[in-house]
């Protein structure tokens, strides 16, 4: 085998790795962010009021508490129980006490005590980028498959297939099964749980309802650009590679953007009243009585395996390119 053969496998295996990473990424939890207090003891809160972030939205972080403890079971019971106005007899089976709920919803509770300061659900934040992420990781990975293989013409067939399935798989989704109305119709219920303020949360689902199209219509003209650019321009193929690779500080733009906006929008009907401030995006903070925590998880160091196998798969792919480009120049 040449050593041009090594090279291309190696660009390939690492391209293939970083590949995998992002869609192990997609599923896994990106960041987790946990509230301790002394009236949330760890007998019943093994992790503190606990949330995962994901691309596709924020999951309950809490873990089950253990069955001896009785403070556990008083708190589940009157948060999840019947007679509790979050009880739901059709969801019973996944979400209460007499079905299979083993631990708190701690979204819910970490929603109950941020409207104490006049903070939005979480739900309210990346209302666009969490439901569209499906389509974009896609977007990736197709870049991805397009730039570990060599061959033009064969770059070219990955490309515009794949492009081709998700424009018509989004477009599908988002507009004929009505999926986009009914997101907007539930991002508003959300965001008017706890202040209902009809002007402000209808201006934003008219927002979240433009901006998505908007993005769905510049997603679709991104893959017009890449795949003209692949065809007429050599070393545009390094955008394959390099825009995929850049995920991690992507998200954390995204992810202290949305913390900003959620510590700089309190709404004036909360309880207590607090001065704008930035909640912590990494490391250990303080908020009234609150310790707050707020770290990568797994996901996240995914991310970072897509970073670093993907840098290395650009910098062999440059050399490739500038040594063929001189060889050119040597005839």
């Amino acid at each position: 085998m040449s050593a041009t053969q090594n090279k291309n496998s190696l660009i390939t295996g690492l391209t293939l790795v970083a590949l995998a990473a992002m869609v192990a990424a997609y599923f896994l939890p990106l960041w987790w962010v946990s509230l301790t207090a002394p009236n949330y003891p760890p007998d019943a809160f093994p992790d503190g009021i606990r949330i995962h972030f994901h691309f596709d939205g924020v999951k309950n972080g809490c873990s089950t508490p253990p069955k001896t403890s009785r403070l556990a079971s008083e708190t589940m019971a009157e948060d999840m129980g019947e007679g509790t106005g979050r009880y739901n007899p059709i969801l019973a089976e996944q979400n209460t006490l007499s079905g299979k709920a083993t631990a708190l919803d701690c979204v819910h509770e970490m929603n109950t005590i941020n409207h104490y300061v006049g903070m939005y659900p979480i739900a309210s934040g990346g209302p666009v980028e969490t439901k569209l992420s499906k389509f974009i990781v896609s977007f990736f990975a197709v870049m991805l498959l397009a730039f570990a293989v060599r061959n033009k013409k064969a770059r070219l067939g990955i490309l515009t297939v794949g492009f081709g399935a998700i424009a018509a798989w989004m477009i599908t989704d988002q507009f004929v099964m009505g999926k986009l109305a009914a997101h907007v119709q539930h991002y508003m219920t959300e965001s008017a749980t706890f202040f209902n303020d009809p002007p402000r949360i209808q201006a934003w689902g008219d927002n979240v309802a433009m901006i998505s199209k908007v993005v769905i219509g510049g997603l679709i003209a991104a893959m017009v650009v890449v795949i003209f650019g692949v065809a007429k321009f050599r070393s545009f193929e390094l955008l394959l590679a390099l825009v995929p690779a850049l995920l991690p500080v992507f998200y954390l733009i995204e992810y202290s953007g949305w913390l900003w906006f959620f510590g700089h929008n309190l709404h004036p009907w909360g309880a207590f009243t607090v001065k704008p401030f930035m909640p912590t995006v990494f490391g250990e903070g303080a908020v009234a009585q609150f310790s707050t925590y707020s770290y990568p998880h797994w996901g996240y160091g995914m991310l970072v395996i897509v970073f670093i196998c993907l840098m290395l798969a650009l910098l062999l792919r440059r050399k490739q390119l500038r040594e063929e480009q001189a060889q050119v120049s040597a005839r």
